[in-house]
């Protein structure tokens, strides 16, 4: 009879942990797979926002989705570097999106990027540096130090357009080439993220 409950408490207990959802937590490789689709998904839909944007007459915002989307290019590529050094291949992304109004893109941009900032990248540092993946570590740092700018200037970009008022957004953009790092205006003398030279910057006119 005892035996009998102990198998019963037991196969209740698994139940309950597949019920709630226990399972493996994904690993560094998965991680970068994750985040080169989500990289290479906003690279391409920024880019369409971006044309949007003109199609609106609104010029500085859409110069902001153009940069943006050159950044989360470089991070794309930074990541797939990472993954082939691992012995990993990516498999073929299908980048899919919705263009709607360009204050509703913006919004669609700040709620990617924050949940990039709050949760996604800082899970996969903490996955990375736990299994001792530094070049992993390393590259979605980067992005994370990135991904917190763009929240900023999308911020800003959805005041001004609440506003109808541009004249506090910039006319041009520097990138960085290495980590992504997105300047309003002109490049600085180096990169405050990875300390790149600013003469190096991508501008974006």
């Amino acid at each position: 009879m005892r035996s009998n409950l102990m198998v019963v408490v037991i196969c209740c207990t698994v139940a309950v942990m597949a019920v709630s959802g226990c399972k493996k937590q994904a690993g560094t490789v998965e991680n970068l797979k994750a985040a080169i689709t989500g990289e290479t998904t906003a690279s391409a839909k920024y880019a369409a926002y971006a044309k949007k944007a003109k199609e609106e007459k609104f010029d500085k915002i859409a110069k902001l989705f153009e940069a943006a989307s050159r950044a989360e290019s470089i991070h794309a590529q930074k990541h797939t570097a990472v993954l082939l050094k691992m012995g990993e291949k990516m498999d073929p992304i299908t980048p899919r999106f919705a263009v709607k109004s360009t204050r509703e893109n913006i919004l669609d941009a700040i709620k990617g990027e924050s949940y990039e900032v709050s949760t996604m990248y800082p899970d996969f540092i903490k996955k990375a540096r736990e299994e001792g993946k530094d070049d992993a570590a390393g590259s979605f740092d980067y992005a994370f130090q990135v991904e917190k700018v763009h929240h900023g200037l999308y911020q800003a970009a959805l005041a001004a357009l609440d506003k109808n008022d541009f004249t506090g957004l910039a006319d041009s953009y520097a990138v960085c080439p290495v980590c992504g790092n997105t300047v309003a205006g002109i490049a600085p003398p180096n990169c405050e993220i990875c300390g790149v030279p600013g003469a190096e910057f991508i501008i974006l006119k």
